[in-house]
C-alpha cells in the first residue's frame, strides 16, 4: 500500500512543476511521508522506463547540473487512472469507517 501511495504522491508533485529528486524528497517529508535516496531513486527509474516519467537536465548555479523530472503524456493519463482509484477507495473507507463509528468495538461487548 505504501508503495503505490508513495508512487501516486510523486505524481501529484510532478503535475504542477517538474522537480529535482531532492525537492521531491523534501515536499514528501512536509506531507509527513518519509523517503530515502534509496526508495526513491529506483522509483523513478522504474517510473521512467515506464514511459510515466521523463526528465532533462537544468544547469545549477550551486556544483553540477541537476536531472529535473516531470510527467510524460502517458504519466498524465496514469494519474487521472490513479485519481480516480484514488476516489474509488477514499469513498468506500469513508462509508465503511462512518457507518460502523456508532457500532461498539468487540472491546466493549463480551466474547
Amino acid at each position: 500500500m505504501r508503495k503505490g501511495m508513495l508512487e501516486y504522491s510523486i505524481m501529484l508533485l510532478l503535475r504542477a512543476k517538474p522537480c529535482y529528486s531532492s525537492d521531491i524528497i523534501d515536499e514528501l517529508e512536509h506531507a509527513n511521508l518519509i523517503v530515502v535516496e534509496g526508495t526513491l531513486y529506483p522509483l523513478l527509474n522504474r517510473l521512467k522506463k515506464e514511459g510515466i516519467l521523463d526528465y532533462e537536465w537544468q544547469e545549477s548555479s550551486a556544483g553540477p547540473p541537476r536531472k529535473y523530472y516531470r510527467l510524460t503524456e502517458a504519466g498524465l493519463q496514469a494519474l487521472a487512472q490513479l485519481d480516480e482509484s484514488w476516489c474509488n477507495l477514499s469513498s468506500t473507507v469513508t462509508h465503511i469507517k462512518e457507518k460502523n463509528n456508532s457500532l461498539p468495538t468487540i472491546k466493549d461487548t463480551e466474547l
